[in-house]
């Protein structure tokens, strides 16, 4: 019998449970610790060997549920995704009633790019798609049915917010362990510009006012924020261009 490829694993129905013992190895446990082991260690390291000894088997033991790399990492990234969120009722007489989704929406794909960045790297070009990644796209395009783009519009807005969550996360790196360290160079670039601030006096003023907003509305919050918004005010006035 061939091996699965990695559309049939991400769609293929799921096996059904059988009479016995529960087995210790499952498919959704090896892609559960392939996503700790990348989160922790980075894709670098992540290698069908390095994951059969995280989880305590043979390595030839993986290869009964994944054929290999290639396939575990379409499973990884469909289950790092998860599913999107769930649809969000829009304010009484609100002109614009995909607005607030798809700031949660985009706030949400970034979150995950952000606990997950070594998705980063393997969602570009062309690959299959599970069927979590599936349904963000069917949600986003969900929410401007009706808005008066055509399907083919309301995708290029769904591949822009995407891009703008994916550039900032890329531009200023994911992890939690990030923010530390973008704190810091942030307080040495400020005693840098302090020092030759007459050089750079528009990074200066820049700089100096982010210092002064709360710490919720600094750093890659504040650009993510800021975008998603200028995003959705182009698409505001194109709706509103075809009324």
């Amino acid at each position: 019998m061939p091996a699965p490829t990695s559309f049939e694993l991400l769609w293929g129905a799921p096996a059904k449970p059988k009479r016995g013992p529960k087995p210790s190895l499952t498919l959704e446990r090896i892609v559960t610790e392939a996503i700790a082991l990348a989160d922790t260690e980075g894709l670098a390291n992540l290698s069908m060997q390095r994951l059969a000894e995280r989880i305590g088997c043979a390595k030839m033991a993986l290869y009964r549920y994944v054929p290999g790399k290639t396939e575990l990492i379409a499973l990884m990234i469909d289950a790092a995704l998860g599913a999107p969120p769930e649809p969000i009722a829009a304010p009484a007489n609100s002109a614009e009633p995909w607005r607030d989704y798809l700031r949660l929406w985009t706030e949400s794909i970034a979150e995950r790019y952000d606990t997950h960045p070594w998705a980063l790297e393997l969602t570009p070009g062309i690959r299959p798609m599970g069927p979590n990644e599936m349904g963000w796209l069917e949600s986003s395009l969900t929410a401007l049915d009706g808005s008066g783009l055509d399907a083919a519009e309301r995708f290029d807005a769904t591949v822009l917010l995407i891009g703008h969550a994916r550039a900032l996360i890329q531009q200023v790196g994911g992890g939690n362990g990030d923010a530390d360290m973008e704190a810091q160079l942030i307080e040495e670039m400020g005693a840098v510009l302090a020092e030759h601030g007459e050089r750079f006096p528009q990074v200066a003023a820049a700089l100096a006012e982010q210092a002064t907003r709360p710490d919720e509305d600094t750093g890659r919050n504040n650009a993510l924020s800021f975008g998603i918004d200028r995003i959705l005010d182009g698409l505001g006035v194109l709706i509103d261009s075809r009324k």
